[in-house]
C-alpha cells in the first residue's frame, strides 16, 4: 500500500516460546543462530516499516527457513501426500480491464493446468482422511510462461509471518524424539503452540470445521489465501483474493465417519478423484477473484496483507474468470506428481504481489525447497514443470542439466551472439511500482492485531451442525491434550470468539469454569454471519458425483437393480454394488452382475447413501453377518440416507435401527426410487444427530 497509508504500527502480539530450550552446546538460554548470534525477535521478518516488503538481508529468516526447508529428502517438508490431475483452464470472456495476463483474454483458448491437492501435516504414507488443512495448487502453462498458483482449501492460515512457519509445523509434525503421532493435531505440542499464538484463532475454527475432512478433492473449495495484484496493460493494478468454487459444490465427511473411512480406505481421496476421471465424469472448479483498490482496502476493518483474515463475500463479492476441468490422470505418479515443483514466485505479466508477510516469506522458501528436494536448479526441465512456450536465457550447466545449450556466449550483454536473446520490456514482467518507505526493523502492524472477530465472525455463520461440529473438533483434540494448562489457555481463547462455544467445549471436557482469563490486545468487534461461510447454507440439492451403494445378494431384484443404475446415470451418480463376497451374482431375472466390493472390505462409510436390498431367498444370510449389521448401524449414525427393501426389515431389526425414526429411511420395494433420490439430495438428515451423536 501507499507510503501514507493511515494503518499504523504498534507492539507485537503476546506469544510464549513454551517447550524447552535445546542447547547443543554449553549456552546461557538465550535463543541464536546457527552461528551463535543472540536472536532478538523471532517472530518477525525485518521488513522496510511495518507493512513494507520483506529484507532480503534478514539472515535470520534465511537461515531458519532454509533449514526447515531442507530437512526432509526427498520427501516434501508438509503436503507430502498428494493426488493430482491434468486439465485445462477456460476464461468465459477476456478480462482486460483487470490483468493483462494472457490466459485470461482469450475465451476460446484452452491452458494446460496441472492441479496437486495434498494434505499438510503427514507423511506421503499417511491417509487421506486426517483432519488437516487441504493444499490446492495449480500450475497453469500458459504462453508467457508458468503461473503457479499454491493454496489450500481454507482462505487463511495460522499465523502472520513467514519466519514462524517452522514452528508451526514443528509443533503438529510427530514429536521429534519419538515419532509421533502422526498426521494428527491432537496432541499437546501443537495445542501448546497455537494456544500462546492467538493470531491462530481464526484458522483453528476452519481446522475443527467439516472443512478439515473433505469428502472428496472432487467437492473442495480452492483459495490463494494471501492478497495478491493484477496489473492491466494501462499500469492500473488492483487487489485480488483467488478463489476456486467446484461445480458440485462442497462437501465434507462428519469425523466418525473419516475415521472409519481411513482404516477402510487410506486412499479414499486418491481412489476417488482417479475413478472419476477414468469414467469422464470430470470435475470442475470456477475460479473467481474478489477484485478491490488500495483505497478500498485502507477502508475495512482489517487489514488485506493479514493472511489471518479473509475479505467477506459480503463486502466484496466474486468476479468470476473462468473453469478448470481436470480430465486426464497422470501416466507416472513419481515422474508428475511426485516431481512437480510449485513456487508462489512463479507468476506471469499481469499479476504481482503484495506485502503479505507469509507470502513474502514463501517468495523464498518454496524455490529453495526445490532446489533441495529436486536436487538441481534445473528442475524446470522436468517434463512436468517445463513450460509449454518457449524459454532461452544464459543460465547454462549445473547438476542434471538435459539440455544442451548451443554457441559460444553466455552472458549478457554481449556483441558476440546475434542478438537474438535480449530484454523485452513491452511484454516482459515488470514489477507494480508501489511506494515503499519506513525504518528497517521488526515489528507487527497494529492492524494485524485483532485475532478474534473473524474467528467469531466464522462460527456465528454456521449452521447449527457445523457449529456442534466444530465444538466437538475441539473436545476431542484438547481432550487428547495431557496438560490441563493447554486446555484450560485454550478454553480462555474460545470465551472471547463465542461463550457459547466455550462452554459447549469446557463441558466436554469436564473442565466447566475452568477457563484463563485472556484479555484481547483489540476489542472483539460485534459481526453479522456471511452466509457464504457455510458450506451447507449454499450447498446444491443434487447427487451429482456422489456414490450410491446398494448391498445386495444373489437374487437381487432385477427391475430395482436396473431402475437405479438409471436413475444414478440420469443424476450424475454412481452406484457401486455390495456382495457379501466379490464373486459375481445373478439377478432375479438371470442377468449375471459382477459386483464393486465384498462386504467385509466395504463399510457403508464409503457411500454417499445406501440402499439395503437383499434377495427374499438369501435375506436371513445377510442378516446373520455383523458386517451387515454394522453397515446398517454405521449408515444410520453418519446421518446418511438409506434405502431398503421388504426383505431387509430382519436386518434393520438387528441393528436396533428402525424403518420409521426418520424421513431418511426410504422404501424401495418395487424400484420406487424417486423418493429415496430426492432425499439422498440433502446429503445427510442433520435433524437425525443429536438422537445419535452426543458432543
Amino acid at each position: 500500500m501507499a507510503k501514507n497509508s493511515t494503518r499504523k504500527s504498534g507492539p507485537k502480539s503476546h506469544v510464549g516460546n513454551g517447550g524447552e530450550l535445546h542447547q547443543t552446546s554449553s549456552g546461557d538460554g538465550r535463543l541464536t543462530t546457527n552461528q551463535g548470534v543472540p536472536v532478538a525477535d523471532d517472530q518477525n521478518t525485518l521488513t522496510v516499516g511495518p507493512r513494507g516488503p520483506q529484507l532480503l538481508e534478514d539472515f535470520i529468516l534465511r537461515e531458519k527457513i532454509t533449514h526447515f526447508d531442507h530437512e526432509r529428502i526427498p520427501e516434501r517438508v508438509v503436503h507430502a501426500r498428494g493426488y493430482a490431475a491434468h486439465g485445462y483452464f477456460q476464461c468465459y470472456e477476456s478480462h482486460a480491464d483487470l490483468t493483462k495476463a494472457s490466459f485470461l483474454q482469450d475465451p476460446s483458448v484452452k491452458t494446460p493446468v496441472f492441479c496437486r491437492f495434498s494434505t499438510v501435516a503427514g507423511s506421503a504414507g499417511s491417509h487421506d482422511t486426517a483432519r488437516d488443512v487441504r493444499g490446492f495448487s495449480v500450475k497453469f502453462y500458459t504462453d508467457q510462461g508458468n503461473y503457479d498458483l499454491v493454496g489450500n482449501n481454507i482462505p487463511v492460515f495460522f499465523i502472520h509471518d513467514a519466519i514462524k512457519f517452522p514452528d508451526l509445523v514443528h509443533a503438529v509434525k510427530p514429536a521429534p524424539d519419538r515419532g509421533f503421532p502422526q498426521a494428527q493435531s491432537a496432541h499437546d505440542s501443537f495445542w501448546d503452540y497455537v494456544s500462546l499464538s492467538p493470531e491462530s484463532m481464526h484458522m483453528l475454527m476452519w481446522i475443527m470445521s467439516d472443512r478439515a475432512i473433505p469428502r472428496s478433492f472432487r467437492m473442495m473449495e480452492g483459495f490463494g489465501v494471501h492478497t495478491f495484484r493484477m496489473i492491466n496493460a494501462a499500469g492500473e493494478a488492483k487487489f485480488v483474493k483467488f478463489h476456486w468454487r467446484p461445480t458440485l459444490g462442497t462437501f465434507s465427511l462428519i469425523w466418525d465417519e473419516a475415521v472409519k473411512i481411513g482404516g477402510a480406505d487410506p486412499d479414499f481421496h486418491r481412489r476417488d478423484l482417479f475413478n472419476s476421471i477414468a469414467m469422464e465424469n470430470f470435475p470442475e472448479w470456477e475460479l473467481s477473484v474478489q477484485v478491490f483498490s488500495e483505497a478500498e482496502a485502507n477502508e475495512f476493518d482489517f487489514d488485506v496483507l493479514d493472511p489471518t483474515k479473509l475479505v467477506p463475500e459480503e463486502l466484496v463479492p466474486l468476479t468470476p474468470l473462468g473453469k478448470m476441468v481436470l480430465d486426464r490422470n497422470v501416466d507416472n505418479f513419481f515422474a508428475e506428481t511426485e516431481q512437480v515443483a510449485f513456487c508462489p514466485s512463479h507468476v506471469v505479466p499481469g499479476i504481482d504481489f503484495s506485502n503479505d508477510p507469509l507470502l513474502q516469506g514463501r517468495l523464498f522458501s518454496y524455490l529453495d525447497t526445490q532446489l533441495s528436494r529436486l536436487g538441481s536448479p534445473n528442475f524446470h526441465q522436468i517434463p512436468v514443470n517445463k513450460p509449454k512456450c518457449p524459454f532461452a536465457n544464459f543460465q547454462r550447466d549445473g547438476h542434471m542439466q538435459t539440455e544442451v545449450p548451443t554457441g559460444r556466449v553466455a552472458n549478457e550483454p554481449n556483441s558476440l551472439d546475434d542478438g537474438r536473446l535480449r530484454e523485452d520490456p513491452h511484454a516482459g514482467f515488470t514489477t507494480y511500482p508501489a511506494e515503499e518507505a519506513g525504518q528497517k526493523l521488526r515489528l507487527r502492524p497494529e492492524s494485524f492485531a485483532d485475532h478474534y472477530s473473524q474467528a467469531r465472525l466464522f462460527y456465528i455463520s454456521m449452521s447449527e451442525p457445523e457449529q456442534r461440529h466444530i465444538a466437538g473438533g475441539f473436545g476431542f483434540e484438547l481432550g487428547k491434550c495431557e496438560n490441563a494448562k493447554i486446555r484450560t489457555r485454550m478454553l480462555g481463547h474460545l470465551n472471547n470468539i463465542d461463550k457459547d462455544l466455550a462452554d459447549q467445549v469446557a463441558k466436554a471436557l469436564g473442565m466447566s469454569g475452568q477457563a484463563d482469563s485472556i484479555k484481547p490486545i483489540v476489542k472483539v468487534r460485534d459481526v453479522q454471519p456471511s452466509k457464504a461461510l457455510s458450506q451447507y447454507a449454499k450447498a446444491p440439492v443434487t447427487i451429482a458425483g456422489k456414490k450410491i451403494g446398494l448391498l445386495t445378494t444373489d437374487g437381487v431384484d432385477a427391475k430395482l437393480h436396473k431402475a437405479l443404475m438409471k436413475a444414478a446415470k440420469s443424476e450424475n451418480a454412481v452406484v457401486e454394488i455390495i456382495t457379501p463376497t466379490i464373486g459375481d451374482i445373478q439377478s432375479s431375472s438371470g442377468e449375471q452382475i459382477t459386483p464393486d466390493h465384498f462386504l467385509s472390505g466395504a463399510p457403508s462409510c464409503l457411500f454417499d447413501c445406501v440402499i439395503i436390498a437383499p434377495s427374499k431367498e438369501n435375506a436371513g444370510m445377510l442378516a446373520s453377518q455383523a458386517a451387515a449389521v454394522d453397515f446398517i448401524r454405521d449408515a444410520f449414525a453418519h446421518l446418511k440416507v438409506i434405502g431398503y427393501s421388504q426383505s431387509a426389515l430382519d436386518l434393520f431389526q438387528k441393528a436396533s435401527v428402525a424403518i420409521d425414526a426418520d424421513a431418511g429411511l426410504v422404501d424401495v420395494t418395487n424400484a420406487k426410487l424417486t423418493p429415496f433420490v430426492d432425499i439422498a439430495k440433502q446429503h445427510r438428515i442433520w435433524d437425525r444427530e443429536p438422537s445419535v451423536r452426543a458432543f
